[in-house]
């Protein structure tokens, strides 16, 4: 086998990420960020525009990463100055970053119209800022804006931008989709072009997702000649976002088209640790994970179909493209109202529940899953649920406690500084060893309540549960109308980091609500190794 070209990754989600929609990077998040990308082995890390604001000025105050080139991002420098006495561009070239990336009109519209510049006016800033960089002994980049529509109005223009950046030392000249408006038959064209005004090992391509092809665009592009991929993590960008490297990462490394001609700075532990940290960066900007992202996303590898978990069981490649722990998922046979008993076997030996596949309980469990799926619960994000309703079919779930009633009040008052407030109270009666145990508490709303309620005073198992808390609370209207029936999920977590989903279902939100909760405490029990009701501690 021939030596493999090196691809080249190059991360902009600290400049394109933090123009997302309800995304605001912290200087903490940022050194956050740039470390997870360092560790995952991207070749750059973009790190903003350093003057834009204080956050990206102190981010600059240091190299933030170990293995990947730290970048600084920019623009080229302003007509009529020289580099020397523009700020924004000395301020670029004095950041402790080892390279620069500077963004350029390359099409003859936005020269004109958008910089208000000539043609070669535009061209002399290209090649002064590069050469400026170089002078400073920085790895220089030039961004190519809107270089596919540059290049269908006029094509000689856009590849003199190319060129110019290039034979002024320019290490990469990267082809932009900006508008993400460009057809990937369209970007291998153009980028064979483009190879004529600068070798293929010196192109990158940037493209956005504004057609949801952003990564066909990038691969496209790969294939026609660039080596290197601009991209950002779980593809955030402005308004659809930038081509996803979460996606690209795996289909370089694993589909053979690619693999077998390239290598990438990502090693197979780094693949391998892909679905974690693509979850951990969604929980940095505050967004829930894709469950249908591909190979990362919960439900990529996730079936319910009874036939189709037959076929999975016995050869995987029938159903899954990659093998799941390659990128750090798992595969997830559904238990459903659409699965079979391969789907039931399957589920329970992921969730630890050992039990014979002749057992005559699985056929009443499997029955019971279904009956529960029809009237609006379901197991598929509620596997600590499922875990006691398995267990519980098989005898294997101990009586802790049982709860005789409870009951809500919310009161809108005024409190005692005259403000209008609403307050939740919840009562919960409960029996623990035979004894009544009444507990109140007041939330902020009754979900809340219930939830303090509940876990205030459970007698001799208060110690299990004392590390318990709620982390996260969905509710979906299963049908509308006036016998509406609602689905609660709750998320729960405790000290040992474990995370793990309850539902409950019912017409009226509170009951669901309490039942999610109720299974949520009686999963922790049954972890933590509680006694049953009855038996000493």
């Amino acid at each position: 086998m021939s030596a493999r070209e090196r691809l080249y990754l190059f991360d902009t989600t600290l400049r394109d990420g933090a123009q997302t929609a309800g995304v605001d990077f912290t200087l903490q998040d940022k050194i956050m960020v740039a470390r997870l990308l360092d560790r995952l082995g991207v070749d750059y890390v973009e790190g903003g525009f350093p003057g834009a604001n204080p956050v990206d000025t102190e981010f600059f105050s240091a190299s933030r990463t170990e293995r990947a080139v730290f970048t600084a991002f920019g623009m080229t420098k302003r007509t009529g100055r020289s580099a020397e006495n523009d700020p924004g561009l000395q301020g670029v070239l004095q950041a402790r970053a080892a390279a620069c990336c500077f963004v350029a009109k390359t099409s003859d519209f936005h020269v004109v119209h958008a910089l208000g510049v000539t043609l070669d006016q535009n061209l002399e800033q290209i090649r002064d800022t590069v050469r400026a960089a170089v002078a400073a002994g920085k790895e220089a980049m030039i961004d190519c804006e809107h270089f596919f529509d540059g290049f269908k109005a006029n094509p000689a223009y856009a590849l003199a931008c190319v060129h110019t950046a290039r034979e002024a030392g320019a290490r990469w000249v990267v082809l932009c989709d900006t508008n993400g408006g460009t057809l990937p038959d369209e970007v291998a064209a153009i980028v064979r072009e483009a190879i004529h005004a600068a070798p293929g090992d010196h192109l990158g391509i940037h493209a956005h997702d504004d057609m949801g092809l952003a990564v066909a665009n990038s691969l496209a592009a790969v294939s026609a000649g660039v080596r290197q991929i601009q991209g950002t993590l779980n593809g955030l960008g402005e308004r659809c976002g930038n081509a996803n490297l979460v996606t690209l990462i795996p289909t370089l490394k694993l589909k053979p088209d690619f693999a077998e001609r390239f290598e990438i700075g990502v090693s197979d532990e780094g693949l391998a640790s892909l679905s974690q940290l693509s979850r951990a960066f969604d929980e940095l900007v505050n967004r829930p994970s894709n469950r249908y992202a591909p190979y990362v996303g919960a439900n990529a590898f996730a079936t319910k179909a009874g036939i189709h978990a037959s076929a999975i069981l016995k050869d995987p490649r029938t159903y899954e493209h990659v093998a799941p722990e390659s990128v750090g998922n798992r595969r997830r046979l559904l238990v459903s109202d659409q699965g079979g008993k391969s789907n039931l076997l399957a589920e329970l030996a992921r969730v630890g529940v050992e039990v014979d596949k002749a057992d005559p309980r699985l056929d009443l469990l499997l029955a019971t899953v279904k009956e529960r799926e029809a009237l609006g619960y379901s197991y598929e994000g509620a596997e600590a649920s499922f875990a006691l309703l398995a267990k519980r079919a098989l005898g294997r779930v101990p009586d802790f406690f049982s709860v005789e009633s409870f009951r809500v009040m919310v009161e809108r008052r005024h409190n005692a500084f005259g403000e209008r407030v609403t307050v939740s109270e919840a009562v919960v009666k409960a029996m623990v060893d035979g004894d009544p145990l009444m507990t109140a508490a007041e939330g902020i709303g009754p979900v809340n309540a219930l939830d303090v309620a509940l876990r205030k005073d459970l007698g001799r198992y208060q110690p299990y549960i004392s590390d318990l808390k709620l982390t996260d609370y969905k509710v979906r209207i299963l049908n509308g109308g006036t016998e509406a029936v609602t689905r609660v999920l709750v998320e729960s977590t405790d000290g040992d980091g474990e995370v793990w989903t309850t539902v409950g279902v019912s017409p009226n939100i509170i009951d669901a609500s309490f039942q999610a909760l109720v299974d949520s405490v009686t999963y922790k029990l049954l972890k933590a190794g509680a006694p049953a009701e009855g038996q000493p501690s």
